[in-house]
């Protein structure tokens, strides 16, 4: 894994590009397209780190650009989409989960023959997709504590729109919000993640389902208890979720992993990082 300054580096934004790769292919809304097929040009800009590779010359640290266009062809020639924004959405979350020195893309997928019955010289879609930097909390305080931890860094680790890049060590803590009740051991994960912020919710909700959890008593007993902490910069207000999370500073369980992990990691609401804030804690 790589280190803890992982999360507060500036993103690289050396440039890959590649201009005007023509796929034939079958997408569009109509039939005749996506029975006959047309042709399709695809633009992409691949922002990465190319300091290493270009150092030591060694294909090896580089995204081989040969076999991007080989993926793109492969994927847009075996996939069929009504919409170019499907197209577009899914290759560039295929070439992101594909290649690990990508960082973030600029995809646009241009169309010459699309059927508008006006003088046009081409359509096109643009996305732009990149991985993202979250932390998670984690805690158990009911049968084996230690286990359900474990499977949900595995399931993390296993999911191809995340990346686990640290996880802290696990801390006993007594329970929070009044309710009688085992001692839980809680813990960290920063990640990279492809998920937006209410479909990481939806992930992680699904991981505690198939740990067992039942939401019956608020601040219950639980087998498992996954929370975003931080997403990027976000400051996030829905009747789904809350981030940062909304009681994280009076909570020692979640910073003392969390300074372990992420300790220059600013909140971007009250302008502390980690650290700061945990020391600021006045503790019962």
């Amino acid at each position: 894994m790589r280190g803890n300054d992982f999360a507060f580096r500036k993103k690289k934004r050396d440039v890959i590009r590649i201009e005007g790769l023509e796929v034939f292919a079958h997408h569009g809304v109509f039939p005749e397209e996506t029975k006959l097929g047309q042709r399709f040009f695809v633009n992409v800009v691949l922002y990465t780190d190319t300091r290493e590779a270009g150092k030591k010359d060694d294909m090896a640290l580089s995204t081989d650009y040969g076999r991007v266009c080989m993926e793109i062809h492969a994927f847009l020639t075996s996939h069929t989409y009504k919409l170019l924004e499907g197209a577009a959405e899914y290759l560039a979350e295929h070439l992101l989960c594909r290649f690990p020195f990508i960082e973030e893309l600029e995809l646009e997928i241009r169309k010459p023959s699309a059927p508008v019955p006006l003088p046009f010289a081409s359509v096109s879609v643009t996305v732009t997709r990149g991985w993202k930097r979250a932390v998670i909390a984690c805690g158990s305080n009911m049968g084996d504590k230690e286990n359900y931890i474990r499977e949900a860094s595995r399931k993390i680790e296993e999911d191809e729109k995340c990346r686990l890049i640290s996880s802290s060590d696990l801390i006993v803590a007594k329970p929070y919000g009044g309710v009688e009740q085992d001692d839980f051991i809680n813990g960290a994960f920063l990640i990279e993640t492809l998920y937006e912020p209410e479909e990481l919710l939806a992930f992680l909700n699904r991981l505690e389902a198939e740990a067992g959890r039942e939401r019956i008593i608020h601040w219950g007993p639980r087998t498992l208890d996954l929370d975003i902490i931080f997403y990027e910069d976000d400051v996030i207000r829905t009747d789904k979720l809350t981030v940062p999370h909304a009681d994280m500073h009076n909570r020692s369980f979640v910073l003392l992993p969390l300074v372990q992990i992420a300790p220059q990691w600013v909140h971007p609401v009250y302008r502390k990082t980690a650290a700061e804030l945990l020391g600021m804690l006045q503790e019962p």
